[in-house]
């Protein structure tokens, strides 16, 4: 029982080594971005039609009564354009 708990003890203490060796090597050689610390890499922005958020890049834009407006999808987009031709009816 001494020898299984003295064993254990060793394997546990090198486990710990190997990670802590393994994690020092690969974490810190690696930029976490390539943007300086404070910079903002994207905006989130809210779909109009359905009220998703979603990263301004991605979305669909579309120039609105002099208003850049971003949907998450061109279907969202078109429903919005048809909604809105509707109430203007």
């Amino acid at each position: 029982m001494i020898r299984f708990l003295i064993l254990l003890g060793i394997g546990y203490f090198g486990y710990k080594i190997i990670r802590f060796w393994i994690l020092q090597h690969t974490s810190l050689n690696r930029p976490i971005s390539s943007k300086s610390a404070g910079q903002i890499d994207d905006i989130m922005v809210k779909d109009p039609y359905c009220e998703v958020y979603f990263p301004k890049r991605e979305g669909v834009h579309l120039k609105f009564d002099g208003e850049d407006l971003y949907f998450c999808s061109k279907e969202c987009r078109d429903k919005f354009i048809a909604a809105r031709s509707e109430k203007n009816e």
